[in-house]
């Protein structure tokens, strides 16, 4: 593999993503519900009195201080470990899996750069979409707390340097490990429906059974503990400063111990898809 195949085979991938409208579909998706979670609902909540039924227990004052500009870091992560994160593993899975449904995989292979650089051409790719979305989220979230904040007459004060690069540094992270597992689903499924199928079952249904589990059974917590969705969820709830309820959002895990559990899983997934891109026939 050689630098300049792997910039060709990024830029391939990225003028195929360009076009693709699932691609925009799956982003657009991600941003709405981030909006219609973190401040739509939360606003209608606070402009009709029902702040303490609607908002897990949070009194008004309480409410208004998160739907403010200093409140983004710790509010715009609060749904990336769960919802957030099923959608980029669709993103991922889709982007892998597709491939081998629509032959495509074969042609780049037969007639492009090795293996090692088209496939890694699709990871930079994913990363940099990831990096992408984190930052459009983190500003459009900056604009619609400025709005509301001025609507109510609040500080527009903006978050501190720190926070706003550790809000979006947690975000990478987590987005970017359910969009990697994604790849890797799509990639050992060889198509797209199961490998989104087996990922949202895996993000939505497994891993909270598990931990159920664990609180009956204590000898498996050592292993639920560190499962990819408890790592994401423990990163965005030490972003966390008021309020609770957040669904897959957790506190087993230390921000210290989460980040190193989400990259040793992004290493392994990585690895692990162009392993089996390289290794397996494609036939």
């Amino acid at each position: 593999m050689t630098v300049q195949d792997l910039l060709a085979s990024t830029r391939a991938e990225a003028l195929r993503l360009r076009k693709w409208p699932a691609f925009w579909i799956v982003l657009g998706t991600w941003i709405l519900l981030n909006l219609t979670f973190s401040y739509l609902f939360n606003y209608l909540a606070y402009t009709s009195g029902e702040s303490t039924r609607m908002s897990n227990g949070l009194p008004k004052e309480a409410l208004l201080q998160q739907m403010l500009p200093a409140a983004v870091p710790a509010v715009f992560t609060q749904g990336m470990a769960m919802f957030g994160g099923a959608l980029m593993l669709v993103l991922g899975a889709l982007t892998t899996g597709s491939g081998f449904g629509w032959g495509t995989w074969k042609t780049v292979f037969t007639q492009g750069p090795s293996r090692i650089s088209a496939v890694g051409g699709v990871v930079v790719s994913l990363v940099a979409v990831v990096v992408g979305l984190v930052l459009t989220a983190f500003v459009v979230d900056i604009g619609v707390a400025s709005l509301i904040g001025a609507t109510q007459s609040q500080s527009l004060a903006l978050p501190s340097l720190n926070q706003s690069a550790l809000g979006i540094l947690t975000g990478i992270a987590i987005l970017g490990m359910w969009t990697l597992a994604g790849a890797l689903i799509g990639v050992v499924a060889r198509g797209p429906a199961l490998a989104v199928g087996l990922g949202l079952v895996w993000v939505l249904v497994v891993e909270n059974l598990l931990r159920g589990v664990a609180a009956i059974f204590a000898p498996i917590a050592v292993i639920t503990d560190h499962l990819p969705g408890t790592a994401a969820g423990s990163l965005a709830g030490a972003m966390r400063t008021v309020g609770a309820g957040t669904p897959g959002v957790l506190d087993i895990l230390s921000r210290t111990e989460a980040l190193i559990v989400l990259g040793g899983y992004i290493v392994v997934f990585v690895a692990g898809t162009l392993w089996l891109m390289r290794s397996r026939d494609l036939v």
